[in-house]
């Protein structure tokens, strides 16, 4: 672990290679160059006031120094998070492999097979375990997962439904308490009404257009809801049922009762608890609700090669493509922890989860037997793995709280004052004999030490399973360690990552993920703590969130920040919930419209439809910057109900506009509050700020700016910073005191994906004030390099007034399709073959491709990818000078396997080594493609979203 400076570690180029990429540039120094990009009236007049950076061996010490204030006890909270045991062999290879937490969201399945395999894998064990024929590949956590269904239901309704203006759903009162609160959240500014009560006492009518209920429930109890939802088919209302994933395994699954849909969170299949976060949750539906399905779904599709090949199906419903309107925010869901859950499923199989499954329950069982002995009263009649006891008259609550903190134990307690055990995976026989000790001595009764216990006891059978479940293949195959680990590694082989080459997708700032910042992540200090223990069990996370809260706060120029938000896209509908809050406190809460650029990003509509809010569209000049004038004009044509104005900045065309003070003044000055999409705040840190620059909230992307990896498609963090104004508004929490007390939760648990801040503290605190500043500079030298480089051929599409991009760039690819009919899509498929990721395709302007290098990749692979895209020039020159055939080419054919390369028979117009390594370097390191070009029309007509299928073996049998 080096003691030099950080800094250097994670800049990609070094010091003496500047001089040659400021002189391609066309600068003399690199403040000359910032100074040509950032405006003048935006630039911070003095250094960010943060320590100096630590070098990687004192940060390892000071991050082990917070690690061992957190006290792992052994937890029986429940309530939604349960300890459980990571396989190693998933631990080491997915969980601390780079291959799997730098790749990116599979948009390019052709070198994301390794990752869609998967998740495909996920979906079918979901699907299998709920009974339902359609899941999606992760949400957030299963309180937001709740709130999707919520939607989805209201959505979905008939329009009988919506002309009778339908707008009750009914929750049951035993749901988890953090899911109900953002229930509430959701619900408000979409006109839904919520009705908690018993289930019993459902008033289904003509009004109601869905239900909620948690299965087992709140309490543990588990109840039948069989009745409860054939009354609400009788009036066309739908039904949701918040399931623990692992009793299904045991249980009926709710898809063989008539739920509509399940949803729930696959912590407990691997993934530790992390102090909250980050888990996937799940969402399983009816095949009729498949295209209003939030977030990703993988499907079975074909090659060009008539190959099975794996895709993300339906994007045509998700937000960057039917903004507004499309059936959800979700961009990042939880990709990384999706995959752990999946893995889990696979290695153990489903006699192994039903094995778990059934040791859990018996320990409940037993220990409800022997508990019972010493006089206390099992109150759950049905259970799975919660038991709760009501006491002794003789016996105190206060005496079985303080004996089990003397025993390293933290155990749930309810308002009326009983007692809660939620046995779990970990539990054993040394657990049982402490559980029973502190019982035994609350009420002063002698206990025998337990030798053995049942771990074969059933369910009632009036709830028992009697259906199989994940029969196929792929859970069946891999049950000792050195399959599993060939399997993992099998996959992780068709995917490109950061650990192969420069990912230069525009506006994702795919940089270095260092492994100093992620050691922590699988120390059982940070991963073995619950969300709702008492916080002076967490006091070295509480002491890390508040300099990491301090430090943001510094770096964006706000008052206070919220750690809540669980990906960018909720942060936006966070930020938005705020400043709507803002507006209500102030007796104007019909304050409902947003204006919104033209070339926003598609989750910026999407959350403000989400937030109750009407979206007015502001246009972009011909330079590609937001029309002033424009703006001004519908600012003050809305004045009265005039709500925010969300901005990007650096624009999403990458460009630092001059005027951006103005536009804050121009929506200032109307009565409405200035939303900064952080989305680009790689190009921020050090030079300017939100806060200066006149926004009065912001998210940032943790997972961009601040080093978090993208996990292929999640995790993310998306905290929020606020002016002063706004911090009494910040996101709360039902259970535990965050700090906030304003609106109500926007994410399960109180700190959001807490485990992975560490990396955004280690992060910060190595690279210090000073290292950040360089590192966005160097992010702006990079994207002029390869700006300069690669615009004579195809040109940049929009620049500063002085000819310069910030930190990413669009190139323009239109003229060359014109000419050529060569699109943005062959060449994507094109740099495959190259070794590369492809840039952004078509967004946010259709046609081209949008280019972000981040500091953290050296000159040396900037200039092979520089090299890669010239050469694809040429190879476009030769189509449209017609030296080779406009059909068959390297480009339209691209990208190109082994399998077809070795063929016997080679057919094409070209040579096979132009078709593989059209560049002498890429000999060294080749990457193979395993799947040719994707037919996305043929896997939407034909949609397959689960693994071992009737269909699919039909469809790809020999």
């Amino acid at each position: 672990m080096t003691q030099e400076r950080f800094v250097s570690r994670h800049i990609g180029p070094r010091g003496h290679e500047m001089d040659t990429m400021l002189k391609k540039v066309g600068v003399a120094s690199l403040e000359e160059l910032i100074e040509q990009t950032v405006p003048a009236n935006i630039r911070l007049k003095e250094p960010m006031d943060l320590p100096a950076g630590l070098s990687e061996r004192k940060y390892y010490k000071r991050i082990l120094e917070l690690a061992k204030k957190n006290k792992v006890f052994n937890t029986y909270i429940g309530m939604g998070y349960y300890d459980t045991i990571t396989p190693a062999v998933i631990l080491r290879n997915v969980l601390e492999n780079p291959v799997w937490y730098t790749s990116y969201t599979p948009y390019q399945a052709e070198i994301s097979q390794g990752r869609l395999e998967a998740l495909l894998n996920y979906q079918t064990m979901v699907s299998e375990l709920t009974a339902l024929p359609v899941a999606n590949s992760s949400l957030l956590d299963e309180a937001t997962a709740a709130a999707e269904a919520l939607v989805l239901m209201f959505n979905t309704r008939s329009r009988a439904q919506k002309k009778a203006g339908a707008n009750v759903c009914l929750v049951d009162e035993k749901i988890w308490p953090q899911t109900l609160d953002v229930l509430v959240t959701r619900a408000n500014p979409l006109g839904i009404e919520l009705k908690v009560g018993s289930f019993k006492d459902f008033d289904l009518n003509e009004s109601v257009f869905g239900v909620i209920a948690q299965y087992p429930n709140s309490e543990g109890n588990i109840c039948d809801y069989r009745e409860l939802v054939e009354k609400a088919n009788a009036v066309s209302a739908k039904v949701t049922v918040c399931a623990d994933i692992l009793s299904l395994a045991l249980l009926t699954p709710p898809g063989e009762w008539g739920a509509d849909i399940a949803v729930g969170s696959t912590q407990r299949f691997g993934v530790p608890m992390g102090y909250g976060g980050p888990h996937a949750a799940f969402f399983a539906t009816k095949e009729e609700n498949k295209r209003y399905l939030p977030g990703r779904i993988i499907g079975v599709s074909k090659d060009a090669n008539g190959n099975r090949a794996l895709r993300m199906a339906l994007q045509t419903r998700e937000q960057h493509i039917k903004r507004d309107k499309a059936t959800s925010n979700i961009c990042t869901a939880q990709a990384l922890l999706a995959n752990m859950a999946g893995f889990y499923g696979v290695y153990h199989g489903a006699e192994g989860l039903k094995g778990i499954a059934t040791r859990i329950h018996s320990i409940a069982v037993f220990l409800t037997q022997e508990i019972e002995k010493l006089g206390y009263t099992q109150m759950n009649e049905k259970y799975f793995d919660t038991i709760r006891f009501a006491l002794p008259r003789h016996v105190k609550l206060e005496d079985i709280e303080w004996l089990s903190v003397d025993k390293e134990m933290n155990f749930r307690y309810f308002e009326s004052h009983e007692v809660g055990l939620s046995i779990d995976e970990t539990t054993n026989l040394e657990d049982i004999n402490m559980i029973l000790e502190v019982f035994a001595k609350a009420a002063n009764k002698p206990v025998e030490e337990i030798t053995e216990y049942p771990r074969n006891l059933t369910v009632d059978a009036e709830f028992a399973r009697t259906s199989e479940f994940m029969k196929q293949e792929v859970f069946n195959n891999y049950r000792s360690e050195t399959e599993m680990l060939r399997y993992i590694k099998k996959l992780e082989r068709k995917d490109i990552s950061l650990t192969h080459s420069m990912i230069s997708l525009g506006s994702c700032t795919m940089k270095l993920n260092a492994a100093t910042e992620m050691l922590p992540l699988s120390w059982i200090e940070f991963g073995g703590l619950h969300p709702f223990i008492p916080k002076n069990q967490a006091l070295g996370y509480h002491e890390m969130m508040e300099e990491l809260r301090r430090d943001l706060a510094v770096i964006t120029g706000f008052a206070d920040m919220s750690l809540q938000p669980n990906s960018g896209a909720a942060g936006e509908y966070a930020g938005l919930m705020v400043i709507r809050q803002y507006h209500i406190s102030r007796g104007e809460g019909h304050r409902n419209v947003v204006i919104i650029p033209a070339s926003a990003h598609g989750t910026n509509p999407a959350s403000a439809v989400m937030a109750g809010m009407k979206i007015v569209v502001v246009p972009c000049d011909d330079n590609g910057n937001v029309d002033v004038d424009a703006l001004r004009a519908k600012a003050v044509e809305h004045k009265d109900d005039l709500s925010a104005f969300m901005v990007t900045y650096p624009s999403t065309h990458g460009v630092f506009e001059e005027g951006i003070i103005e536009m804050c003044e121009i929506i200032h000055e109307n009565g409405g509050q200035v939303y900064m999409d952080g989305a680009n705040m790689n190009a921020q840190v050090g030079l300017t700020s939100p806060g200066l620059i006149g926004a009065d909230v912001c998210h940032l992307n943790l997972h961009k700016t601040f080093a978090i990896p993208h996990g292929g498609g999640g995790p993310g963090v998306g905290p929020i910073g606020v002016a002063a104004h706004l911090v009494e508004f910040l996101p709360s929490h039902p259970i535990m005191n965050n700090g906030h007390v304003g609106i109500t939760a926007v994410s399960a648990a109180p700190w959001g994906s807490a485990s992975v801040l560490p990396i955004t503290y280690g992060y910060i605190k190595m690279m210090g004030g000073e290292g950040l500043t360089e590192a966005t500079k160097m992010a702006i030298l990079n994207a002029n390099y390869i700006a300069s480089a690669l615009k004579d051929n195809y040109g940049i599409l929009y620049t500063g007034e002085n000819g310069r991009v910030g930190h990413e760039m669009i190139l323009e690819c239109r003229k060359l399709k014109a000419s050529s009919g060569i699109t943005e899509e062959d060449i994507a498929k094109r740099l495959m073959d190259y070794g590369f990721h492809a840039p952004t395709l078509s967004f946010p302007v259709h046609g081209t491709l949008m280019i972000e290098p981040t500091e953290s990749e050296s000159m040396q692979e900037l200039d092979r990818f520089i090299d890669a895209m010239n050469s694809i020039y040429a190879e476009i020159k030769e189509v449209e000078n017609g030296e080779v055939d406009a059909a068959d080419n390297v480009l339209k054919n691209a990208p190109h396997t082994d399998q077809v390369i070795c063929a016997d028979e080679w057919t094409h117009s070209y040579s096979r080594e132009k078709a593989a390594y059209p560049l002498e370097w890429i000999r060294d390191n080749k990457f193979w493609v395993p799947v040719g070009r994707l037919d996305n029309a043929w896997g939407d007509r034909n949609l397959i979203c689960a693994c071992g299928t009737p269909e699919e073996y039909e469809m790809f049998s020999a």
